[in-house]
């Protein structure tokens, strides 16, 4: 269903794929920005760019639970970071790389960003992940 593919030609990207190619027919879900808030719709991790990496990750894996996919069928990310320094923009990666998001490897690219939408946001991702079939067929 999913042919991750890292060109040869390239240089080797660090544990992430140049592309993710899906079959014909294949469902796919477009989910908008994860961001670090709560259930409450409070800000988690003020001022921390890793706990709220951490925050975005777990909200990101409700977004996907809830159209019937999982980290394993992301196919391409887009991570957002308020900084400009690429030691912080590592330590989210850090995070991605943990959470299995980067299993795969998916097709992804790492921002840094002025600023994010909500007050003291630090961390966005946004996914495009294919829908397994729920009756196992391709």
């Amino acid at each position: 269903m999913i042919r991750r593919v890292t060109s040869p030609a390239l240089f080797p990207p660090p544990a992430y794929a140049h592309a993710s190619v899906v079959e014909a027919g294949t469902r796919i879900a477009f989910l908008a920005g994860a961001v670090p808030l709560d259930a409450e719709g409070r800000l988690v991790g003020e001022g921390d760019p890793v706990r709220q990496a951490e925050q975005v990750v777990a909200n990101l894996e409700e977004q996907l639970r809830a159209v019937g996919s999982d980290l394993a069928h992301v196919l391409s990310t887009d991570v957002y970071v308020v900084s400009g320094d690429t030691s912080v923009l590592s330590a989210v990666w850090e995070v991605v790389e943990a959470s299995g998001l980067s299993a795969g490897p998916h097709a992804s690219t790492l921002l840094g960003v002025a600023c994010l939408g909500y007050s003291g946001q630090l961390v966005e991702i946004t996914a495009t992940a294919a829908v397994p079939d729920p009756e196992g067929r391709s």
